[in-house]
């Protein structure tokens, strides 16, 4: 069956944060560096940089992330935000309050319009999330 996941580009900064998503959510996280795939990176400076990190949950998220090697050009993540949503009102807060610890919010997690509970946070790491409770009855 397809998944759709998200995959993170950072500037040598894809360590430090796929540790602390996994602070956040718990999990397994397999970390691979330039170094353990010759030809990657022509940079020895890059080579305990992460190629490719994975991060599978207990709740079944699967979220990814790589440092950007200098040869490639890198942007800051912009225009999309990682949504974390459910029923489970004690979980979300908690990643609401891990996400936003360190962070910026952009929108209180409150009550909103709609109900339940919803929120946006940009983490430390320049990253955007928006984290909802459902509605009761959805």
């Amino acid at each position: 069956m397809p998944s759709l996941n998200p995959y993170i580009s950072f500037q040598n900064q894809a360590r430090d944060a796929m540790e602390y998503y996994q602070s956040v959510f718990g999990g397994e996280l397999v970390v691979s560096t330039f170094a353990e795939y010759p030809g990657m990176t022509d940079d020895p400076a890059e080579q305990d940089l992460v190629m490719h990190a994975q991060l599978e949950t207990p709740d079944g998220f699967v979220l990814m992330g790589a440092d950007t090697p200098s040869r490639m050009s890198y942007e800051k993540p912009a225009g999309i935000s990682v949504s974390v949503s459910g029923d489970d009102e004690p979980a979300l807060q908690g990643y609401w309050d891990k996400l936003a610890d360190g962070g910026s919010v952009t929108m209180p997690f409150d009550t909103p319009p709609w109900g339940g509970k919803f929120g946006m946070v940009t983490d430390r790491f320049g990253v955007d999330w928006m984290v909802a409770v459902n509605a009761a009855g959805e």
